[in-house]
């Protein structure tokens, strides 16, 4: 059997990897009232297992750069994917809903890891102009796979029971880390200095504070005490943790990088983009069930196209950024969302269910190619030793901008309410749609600031033929980035 070079590798266990966490990020969902039923709690103990799950995610996205760089993104990598594993074999063997919860909180702990981790693994792999074809590998996990857990979670219930939700994730993970033990490169960068305990304590309890006061603030209602406690001490948390990182010698989350000129306006980009997406996939389905009287299922399945917007998406990217560069590439796209957007927002739309999914796939198709941009623009310039701490700073930023963007429609929709039986009021829902359009819009100003062309293709030579292939696309042709030069930082190839 011919041996898998590194980069290949790297890419099936980072796809193997993202594809369950992005699964596990909404595939329980739907099992819920099953689960509360079986353990004989109410259904509002039973979300106390997705509670579990993003709080500890967010939990861990502080420390995810420093731990890559500190003990190797291989090892971490490896490792939370391990844990990840045997997270899910425990939650499908649960036997009360305390030991699920627990278990789901392990889980989350580690999908917290192997985001960025695997993220900086990839991106370490590839050089700045190779990454466009990496579009295509990017784009399964972070979209496809979360679209499907809803109605695959609901099949796997229906016809087996919610404990495969998680079954099926442990051949998936032993087979990644078997291979990802045998096939990846180990990298560790150093750090500069001990670790930053005030940080860390003062940026992970924000995050969590935050994560759960934006995430469950819709449900509750805003003035629930539990809510605004844990927004106000989270806020608080999140203003010191900036003040003590821009003093300390050796910052956890180094927001330093926000300086740089391109990697600055892309995080940024990032938190805007993710805030009008997530705005608009949370309220396109109440709009659609306000103006048509859909069923949930219906309301579901009328956003699905954006999933296979994002996948045309992911083909068509890196073939328009060398042409195109950057700047203009997503500028043109945001515009188009902003637009596409609107058109969701006008009176009538809404009313014809294939007018709502022919939208929502342009939405995938449009703003999937200027997300997908900017996250390649963004970490041009970022070099080797910094690419652990800019990416988890990427996902801290994004995941805000996520929950941030849902907590400004679920506020703009709450005169949406209505009671039972009666009509629900569309113009609170158009609203919504409108506010999202606005944030996509703005956005188009901030990619102004992106690079006008794309990076140069790197010279053929010898080395991009290590792993047998001769092109991005294969994850074999890539030519290794340029070792860091720091002293500190050291690179070991265990490969055998």
């Amino acid at each position: 059997m011919p041996r898998i070079g590194p980069r290949l590798a790297v890419v099936l266990v980072y796809v193997a990897a993202m594809c369950m966490n992005g699964l596990d990020s909404t595939i329980v969902n739907p099992a819920l009232y099953t689960i509360a039923e079986d353990f004989g709690r109410p259904v509002g103990a039973a979300n106390t297992v997705e509670t579990a799950f993003l709080v500890a995610l967010a939990l861990a996205l502080p420390v995810a750069g420093w731990l890559g760089d500190r003990y190797g993104t291989k090892r971490v990598f490896l490792g939370s994917l391990a844990v990840f594993t045997a997270a899910s074999a425990l939650c499908g063997l649960a036997w009360n809903l305390p030991v699920l919860v627990v278990a789901r909180a392990v889980q989350g702990l580690a999908g917290g890891l192997l985001t960025p981790v695997g993220m900086t693994l990839l991106f370490r792999a590839f050089t700045p102009p190779e990454r466009a074809g990496l579009a295509k590998v990017l784009i399964v996990p972070t979209a496809l796979m979360p679209a499907l857990g809803p109605p695959l979670g609901g099949l796997l219930t229906e016809h087996l029971s919610w404990h495969w939700l998680f079954f099926v994730n442990v051949p998936v993970g032993v087979a990644a880390v078997l291979l990802g033990a045998a096939g990846l490169r180990e990298h560790v960068e150093g750090t500069a200095g001990p670790f930053d305990r005030a940080g860390f304590w003062l940026a992970t309890p924000a995050l969590g504070l935050l994560t759960y006061a934006l995430g469950f603030g819709p449900a509750r209602g805003w003035s629930d005490p539990v809510i605004a406690g844990c927004a106000v001490a989270g806020g608080a948390l999140l203003v010191a943790t900036v003040v003590q990182q821009r003093r300390a010698p050796a910052p956890l989350l180094g927001l330093r990088l926000f300086a740089d000129r391109y990697y600055g306006p892309a995080v940024a980009l990032a938190a805007l983009t993710a805030a009008g997406l997530m705005g608009v996939l949370f309220v396109v389905p109440l709009l659609f069930q306000a103006a048509l009287g859909g069923t949930a299922l219906d309301a579901g399945l009328s956003v699905f196209p954006e999933a296979l917007g994002l996948m045309l998406a992911s083909q068509t990217v890196d073939r328009l950024l060398p042409r195109l560069g950057p700047r203009r590439l997503a500028v043109a796209a945001l515009v188009a969302a902003a637009v596409v957007f609107g058109a969701l927002a006008v009176p009538g739309t809404a009313e014809n269910a294939w007018a709502v999914r022919a939208l929502m796939l342009l939405i995938g198709l449009v703003l999937g190619t200027a997300v997908l941009t900017v996250q390649l623009a963004g970490f041009e310039t970022i070099t080797p030793p910094d690419m652990g701490q800019a990416m988890g700073l990427f996902q801290i930023v994004r995941t805000l901008g996520g929950a941030l963007g849902i907590a400004l429609c679920a506020a703009l929709v709450g005169g949406g309410a209505h009671p039972a039986g009666t009509a629900m009021d569309a113009g609170p829902f158009r609203t919504a749609v409108w506010a999202s359009a606005v944030l996509v819009a703005l956005s188009a100003l901030l990619a102004l600031r992106l690079p006008r062309a794309a990076s140069p293709p790197p010279p053929l030579d010898e080395d991009m033929a290590e792993d047998g292939e001769s092109g991005p696309e294969s994850a074999g042709g890539a030519k290794p980035p340029e070792r860091p030069r720091g002293a500190e930082a050291r690179e070991r190839d265990t490969a055998p």
